[in-house]
């Protein structure tokens, strides 16, 4: 792609060409919108079934439910419908959708009713939606139903509307993701009138129906919502359409949202008035917590109930991120500057004059400060409370009584060190002991015991210290000033005392969690190996979560448990289940998931850098993981799925070291056996052929010359040929050399003369010791040692004379072949016994397989020995091969 494509305003969005491809891969979601039951969205949907059925089109009814309507059971009658699956739930026997026979016939179209349909304890997956989402998956079109009232960013709305909470709902994305939303009006007047003849329920259910549902009022609001719903869905189809086709039109106008949150009951209404706003203006949308940096959130729930509140956004389509700061207002602008976002959406309670005297409220201080950003307020319905709440814990049965305690111990030691000082000296500025004594209570028993030791306090310096001593009774005006100055700086100061004794605590429990997962990250880093990252991870997690864990790696395409602790977890057939469905959607399964939530672990997909590297499953046999720990949980599993990585790559850059050195041997191989047979087999065919053409016309000497380069090629082919079958028995291991006693000089004498046969203008001198002991071995191997250590020092060796030594050195016989060549340099004397490695001559060609001193080490170790070079071997020139052997000694000759 040029630079004048990427500017060219005619080319197609390639974001929307990608979600289009991804379209394509999946099965179709085709939605029937109405605004109330009793519309005709299953008739809709059965009349067009029979049409395309007609048609000869693939298609099934999965589920279809017709509440007693006699019209549309009888559009049911020619198509063909999938049996329920029978499942007992609460005592009672129901008539599910059955999956897992859908995805079995996996039809081209199938009807699956009622989309926001809850399934029974025991089903795959809590939510119909969430079945549909597989069959989608599978590649299967689906077409369902669903009331406008079921959306989850419509349900506080509905709720006002109508008076009535919708328990079953669908998050916003689904509707959003679908390929086409049919909407299937009927005006209210003539809905009321269908429910009063009994055609959408029972009589005596419809009765109630129109007293409190299907008033003309609440279906006009209803019918206004689907209308404006599916005129958004047509929208965002068109802005797509243009996007994929590069055509100039109506774009979105580049609105983006940040939506302020909270853990409270206000922001969930924030969440679904933002979601709301951001589908029409058709903007993407961020929902954001801001966190004291020295201050963790009071209790375990409220962390829950953000957590709650983050998925709720999620479902409703909007990106969470959390932000630790001290400015929230200035974090929170930050943000909308980085996002680049023109509106913000911000919760405001209703409160006192009082309340809004002492301070500014975050909505205030927005409104003040966001300079060229909207800012959109979302009211409550009840004032605002008491902005700090004391501590639940602290008020407990427990919790008082040690307050009340500690501040009473200090008020005491106060009151006796200030008598003590008192009688020894006059003190005018005694109330600072009290004072201590409430920093004291402070540090050690928080906001409450500094509350109750600053009273009592109080109390204590009035009675013992101000005249008349031993009464509450305050004879001078200015002591009762002083008396109340002094309650509002023990109040203040024991305050500030236990907030810096909170923030000490919020740090302290920061810092550890933050040095285990440094340690954890630390001994992660320090392994390349598989198995030792996930036994980390998996004491890392079992030490900070006390509960089961578990790891399962894929090998060979089928995914088992590889650590557990405790080692005898086992996992039965709906954990297992559940960890291939986290392993092959990448998406959290089992446990409190939208996918098998009986089991009870919740498998999370481990995802590297690189794809899916394994599955870890975390058992909640007890109470869920609170959110702190969840964080520390999703810290370690990402550092765990890096290091698996890495660990995978590690092991696959060995494999493709290991193929590419195969491919140079390989190579060298071929180049070998194209040169080292092309050259004899030529001489062999052009002998033969003159012999052939010429042969009654040539004299015997020439004959004799032709036949005995034959035979020479053939030899050197034929010992070709055997380095490459002695190589191949020792890569392979087969080679088992025979344990007989061998003579060393016989050996070496009977080599020397065959290699004087072969190369009969060489000289070759030998000197063997006398009197040398046997050795164990095999004489057929040690010779063709010899024969190719000689081979290769006529090669390289010039055409100075070859020495062969034999001597015993102690328990040892030690064999070298010394040539006079130019030597090896010394970094690649160890090199010479690799396979393939020739070193060129003096004329640059490299003569040789460079199969010879490999075969030699090879043979040589099988029989016990050792084999090194050593250059230069004498005068600063040549090379010397040596070989060591153990000797047999005269007992074990005996023996033998």
């Amino acid at each position: 792609m040029t630079d004048d494509d990427r500017g060219d305003p005619r080319r197609p969005d390639p974001d929307a060409l990608l979600a289009l491809a991804d379209k394509d891969r999946r099965g179709k979601l085709i939605v029937f919108l109405g605004a109330a039951p009793g519309v005709g969205k299953t008739y809709a949907m059965l009349s067009r079934a029979r049409r395309l059925r007609a048609d000869g089109v693939d298609i099934v009814v999965g589920l279809v439910e017709t509440h007693g309507r006699s019209e549309t059971a009888a559009l049911v009658d020619d198509l063909e419908v999938l049996p329920r699956n029978r499942i007992s739930h609460r005592g009672r026997v129901l008539e599910e959708f059955d999956l897992d026979a859908a995805l079995a016939r996996k039809p081209a179209i199938i009807i699956v009713d009622e989309l926001a349909h809850s399934n029974p304890d025991g089903s795959r997956h809590p939510k119909r939606y969430q079945d549909i989402e597989e069959l989608r998956a599978a590649g299967i079109e689906v077409w369902t139903a669903l009331n406008i009232q079921h959306l989850e960013s419509l349900a506080d709305l509905v709720g006002q509307i109508t008076g009535i909470v919708v328990r079953e709902r669908v998050p916003d994305v689904v509707l959003k993701r679908a390929d086409d939303v049919l909407l299937v009006d009927l005006p209210p007047t003539e809905l009321i009138q269908r429910l009063k003849e009994g055609k959408v329920y029972l009589p005596e259910s419809a009765s109630r129906a129109v007293d409190r549902f299907f008033r003309l009022g609440n279906l006009t609001a209803l019918r206004e919502l689907a209308l404006r719903r599916t005129a958004d869905r047509v929208d965002d189809q068109m802005v797509d359409y243009l996007r994929q086709n590069a055509i100039d039109g109506p774009w979105a106008t580049g609105e983006r949202l940040i939506v302020c949150v909270g853990a409270d009951e206000l922001s969930t209404r924030v969440v679904r008035v933002a979601s709301r706003l951001a589908s029409g203006l058709n903007a993407p949308w961020i929902v954001v917590s801001i966190e004291r940096a020295d201050r963790e959130l009071e209790t375990a729930d409220t962390l829950r109930q953000l957590e709650a509140l983050f998925r709720l956004a999620e479902q409703l389509g909007a990106e969470t991120r959390r932000v630790i700061g001290q400015d929230y207002v200035e974090e929170i602008l930050k943000l909308a500057k980085r996002e680049h976002a023109t509106q913000i959406v911000v919760g405001v309670r209703k409160r006192g004059g009082l309340s809004r005297l002492l301070k500014r409220s975050l909505p205030d201080e927005l409104a003040r400060r966001a300079a060229g950003i909207g800012v959109h307020f979302v009211t409550a319905d009840r004032p605002e409370k008491s902005a700090r709440k004391i501590p639940l814990h602290a008020l407990s049965a427990v919790g008082l009584p040690r307050s009340t305690m500690i501040a009473a111990t200090f008020v005491a030691v106060a009151t006796s060190t200030g008598k003590l000082i008192d009688t020894i000296i006059y003190l005018p500025n005694i109330s600072l002991v009290f004072l201590l004594g409430v920093l004291g209570s402070a540090a050690i028993g928080g906001h409450v015991s500094a509350l109750i030791a600053a009273s009592l306090s109080t109390l204590a310096y009035n009675f013992f210290f101000i005249d008349p001593l031993y009464t509450f009774t305050i004879a001078a005006p200015h002591e009762v000033f002083a008396l109340f100055v002094f309650l509002a700086v023990a109040i203040i100061s024991g305050g500030f005392a236990s907030r810096i004794r909170e923030q000490a605590k919020v740090a302290g429990t920061r810092a550890t969690a933050l040095q285990s997962l440094y340690d954890f990250s630390r001994k992660l880093a320090g392994t390349d190996k598989r198995d030792d990252a996930i036994w980390l991870a998996v004491s890392q997690l079992q030490a900070s979560l006390k509960r089961p864990v578990v790891f399962l790696i894929s090998s060979s395409g089928e995914l088992s448990v590889t650590a557990a602790w405790p080692p005898d977890t086992e996992l039965d057939v709906t954990d297992m289940a559940a960890a291939r469905w986290a392993e092959a959607r990448r998406e959290a399964a089992g446990h409190a998931t939208g996918t098998l939530p009986n089991s009870r672990f919740q498998f999370r997909p481990l995802l590297g850098p690189h794809g899916i590297v394994g599955v870890c499953g975390i058992a909640y046999d007890k109470d869920d993981v609170d959110p702190a720990s969840e964080r520390s949980l999703s810290a370690v599993l990402d550092q765990t799925a890096i290091a698996l990585d890495r660990a995978r790559l590690s092991e696959e850059t060995i494999q493709q070291a290991a193929q590419l050195e195969g491919e140079r041997y390989r190579e060298a191989l071929l180049s070998s056996i194209s040169h080292d047979l092309r050259t004899p087999l030529a001489t062999i065919t052009g002998s033969a052929s003159s012999l052939i053409e010429l042969g009654d016309k040539m004299n015997s000497e020439s004959r004799r010359d032709l036949l005995q380069s034959i035979e020479e090629e053939s030899q050197r082919m034929s010992r070709f040929v055997a380095n490459l079958l002695d190589m191949t028995r020792i890569e392979a291991g087969s080679l088992k050399p025979k344990q007989d006693w061998v003579d060393v000089a016989d050996v070496v004498h009977s080599t020397v003369e065959r290699t004087r046969k072969y190369a009969p203008n060489r000289q070759i001198e030998t000197r063997v010791a006398p009197s040398l002991s046997l050795i164990r071995g095999d004489s057929v191997l040690l010779g063709q040692v010899l024969f190719n250590l000689l081979d290769n020092a006529i090669k390289y060796g010039g055409h100075d004379p070859v020495t062969v030594y034999v001597r015993q050195d102690d328990d040892e016989i030690v064999i070298s072949v010394t040539d006079l060549g130019r030597g090896i340099p010394a970094e690649e004397l160890e090199r010479v016994f690799e396979k393939f490695y020739r070193r060129g001559k003096a004329d640059g060609r490299a003569p040789g397989t460079g199969l010879g001193l490999s075969i030699a080490r090879g043979f040589v170790q099988a029989m016990n020995g050792s084999i090194h070079a050593e250059s230069p071997a004498v005068r600063k020139r040549g090379t010397r091969i040596v070989m060591r052997f153990p000797a047999a000694g005269n007992a074990d000759m005996v023996a033998t």
